[in-house]
């Protein structure tokens, strides 16, 4: 390795180091001047009509999401009969492709349940 490269990876490192250490800070400084609010409910009784909207919002989108991915699941994801050629070109790439469609499905599935479970809880 050259001179210059080892540099380079030197300066790169110092870098993350520099701004992993600055944004631990930030976090940190964000709390305490935030005046300890509080999210989503949390000590007031129950959800502000605009914590709801936000909240039905991101469910919809985990709904949207949810969609696009058994389409793709259906395509491409784990199946108990012969794979199709799109699964099988899939293969070549990527030999857990057809298991991580499934599985990121079901997980877009579980947060549009568990928003929809919580907005069940806290009626606006």
């Amino acid at each position: 390795m050259k001179q210059s490269e080892v540099e380079i990876q030197s300066n790169r490192r110092s870098f993350l180091k520099k701004g992993a250490l600055a944004a631990g800070a930030t976090v940190v400084g964000a709390g305490l001047i935030g005046g300890g609010k509080v999210a989503f409910g949390q000590g007031r009784g129950g959800l502000t009509k605009g914590d709801t909207a936000i909240l039905r919002f991101l469910a919809a989108a985990e709904l949207i999401e949810t969609d696009f991915w058994v389409q793709y699941a259906e395509l491409g994801g784990v199946t108990q009969e012969a794979q199709n050629p799109y699964q099988l070109a899939l293969q070549n790439l990527d030999p857990d492709g057809s298991q991580y469609i499934s599985s990121n499905t079901l997980d877009e599935q579980s947060h549009a349940d568990f928003l929809n479970a919580y907005l069940g809880i806290f009626k606006a």
